[in-house]
């Protein structure tokens, strides 16, 4: 007899999930309260209610989290210029820790004794869920199938879905895709397929958010973003919300042929996994934050910054977005972002995001210094001489030794 009365699953309606409903209730004999986010994966998410109660369930959460995971998770990891191994946006990464507190939260207010998730054995995403959980709830039971089951192929799963009445609409009416997706505001992520091997190039009809850089308009578009301590607030001067600013430059990004990615990354779990990734909106951004930063941001500052980054990265890729070292980084970060705003102009053009502008009230750039013409004495180019000499000492002390380097 199973101690588990009631579990709360991250619910997507597919067949996946739909499968987890049933096998939960058969395996645990226990009672299943789905949980819907939407995070701007484009797909309705209402039709999730009708199969779930189709699958006998009483408590179905479907919620509109939009606004709170640009804004409570994408923009404080974006004022960090954030990039895992040099390329990846984090676009599945950072979605997870909202999913995770949401299933938490759920899970006390319907007094559930676990929560459950789709995610594979293979994957990050499993290591992501279960650490947010355990931050949250030290002493949660978490349920996940694909560890524990035997349904490790497409076929079990839809002839289980047969076995058992399970409707899933799109079996036999659709073409499954090749390739294994995740999107949400920031990003869609393409995996398997002939993506499994490393040599093939993604299928151009593969790519749903961006046409490609050759088949992008001829004419440039110009944007302009405008930044609050390190936040976009308005695009082209118009006030918006961060996740409608987010979707806004995901149109202008695909539009123009912007923010394609195939990378080979190194998953937590040990293994290599190629993947590829469209997040237009998140290329602009990335770029635009560096630009306002340049001006506004003192060197060491800036340097230091660059030199958390990696580990930053790190942090939300492996799942620890709960721990106490992303608290810590983040209260660094957040702390260089107070004199980031003003607004800087970019011109979009198959496949390319160039910063052709940027002005700031705050800004530490000193045109009457930096200047090639007469600068009328502010600054004195005698000085370099001393400087120049005192950092060559040490260099000077060794050559004198004879430790030239060859």
């Amino acid at each position: 007899m199973s101690d588990v009365k009631k579990v709360v699953l991250a619910y997507s309606g597919g067949l996946d999930t739909s499968v987890i409903v049933k096998w939960l209730q058969e395996t645990y004999s226990c009672e299943v309260v789905t949980f819907t986010a939407d995070i701007g994966q484009g797909e309705e998410v209402e039709p999730a209610r009708a199969k779930a109660e189709a699958l006998g369930v009483k408590e179905i959460y479907i919620e509109d989290l939009r606004e709170e995971f640009v804004r409570d998770y994408v923009y404080p990891m974006f004022r960090a210029n954030t990039i895992y191994e040099g390329e990846y946006l984090l676009g599945t990464s950072i979605a997870r820790p909202l999913i995770a507190r949401r299933l938490i939260e759920i899970a006390n207010e319907t007094g559930a004794d676990a929560i459950s998730h789709g995610a594979t054995g293979k994957g990050n995403d499993q290591v992501r869920f279960e650490l947010g959980a355990y931050a949250l709830k030290p002493g949660v039971k978490v349920i996940a199938p694909w560890r524990e089951w035997d349904l490790t192929s497409r076929e079990k799963l839809m002839a289980y879905c047969e076995q058992h009445d399970i409707p899933v609409d799109f079996s036999k009416s659709k073409k499954k895709s090749p390739y294994s997706m995740d999107a949400n505001l920031l990003h869609i992520s393409y995996e398997g397929g002939i993506l499994e091997d490393p040599w093939a190039e993604a299928e151009e009809d593969m790519w749903r958010w961006s046409v490609s850089p050759e088949a992008a308009p001829d004419q440039p578009t110009y944007v302009e973003l405008t930044y609050e301590k390190g936040d976009i607030v308005a695009l082209d001067g118009k006030a918006m919300k961060p996740h409608d600013v987010l979707e806004t430059l995901n149109t202008l990004g695909g539009d123009n042929g912007i923010g394609r990615l195939d990378i080979v990354e190194n998953r937590y779990v040990g293994m290599k996994s190629r993947g590829c990734y469209e997040t237009p909106g998140g290329t602009i951004m990335l770029k635009a934050h560096r630009a306002i930063e340049s001006i506004t941001l003192d060197r060491e500052e800036a340097h230091l910054k660059d030199e958390l980054m990696p580990k930053y990265a790190k942090v939300i890729y492996n799942g620890y977005w709960w721990s106490p070292e992303r608290r810590m980084l983040q209260a660094a970060i957040d702390e260089t972002q107070k004199n980031v705003s003003g607004v800087v102009r970019l011109k979009l053009y198959k496949g390319s995001a160039t910063v052709v502008g940027r002005k700031s009230e705050q800004s530490l750039f000193d045109e009457s210094i930096a200047t090639f013409e007469d600068d009328a004495g502010a600054y004195n180019q005698k000085d370099a001489e001393g400087f120049i000499k005192l950092n060559a000492l040490r260099l000077r002390i060794a050559a004198g030794k004879g430790r030239q380097q060859d």
